[in-house]
């Protein structure tokens, strides 16, 4: 096990475009029983209904997605580029079949009863405040359709309050 810190979320400085778009993260969801993790690359964080929050975006699809709905609570977890790796394999299997997180050489660990991935060097855990269904009828330029839902698997829109942050 890594030893994690709190870390101050007014000291946090962290380039959206750059951790989540190139970087990518994993967010993790369930219990100590079952859990699941994915990579993400769409999402972002700020402040709404006078809350810190993170914002991340999941394909119906997703395996990860019924531990995200089934609770109230996952981390996003960041990681140095030693990592990039393990963060493909995560994004491009699914934990229905295998143990992926295992299979990625990866492990978890768990705060305030939330799991996280234990190698990474930033963890944010959230508690969901929203779920936002994305729908075709929202969308106000075409192409969004037709570049990223040609297949209809929509996403769904996660808002979260931050509830703490630790760092190694």
């Amino acid at each position: 096990m890594h030893a994690f810190q709190p870390f101050p979320i007014d000291l946090l400085e962290l380039n959206p475009f750059t951790k989540i778009g190139k970087d990518w993260a994993l967010v993790t969801a369930g219990s100590k029983k079952k859990s699941n993790t994915m990579t993400v690359s769409w999402g972002g964080f700020g402040v709404l209904w006078g809350k810190n929050v993170a914002f991340i975006f999941i394909r119906d699809s997703r395996y990860t997605k019924e531990f995200v709905d089934d609770g109230d609570f996952f981390s996003v977890t960041f990681f140095d580029g030693n990592y990039k790796e393990a963060l493909s394999y995560c994004g491009s299997h699914s934990g229905r079949e295998e143990n992926k997180i295992a299979e990625a050489g990866l492990t978890l660990a768990y705060k305030l009863g939330i799991p996280y991935v234990d190698e990474g060097s930033l963890v944010i855990l959230c508690q969901k405040m929203a779920a936002v269904p994305i729908t075709e009828e929202h969308f106000l330029i075409p192409d969004i359709k037709e570049k990223w839902y040609a297949d209809h698997d929509m996403h769904t829109m996660y808002v979260a309050e931050i509830i703490d942050v630790m760092a190694r």
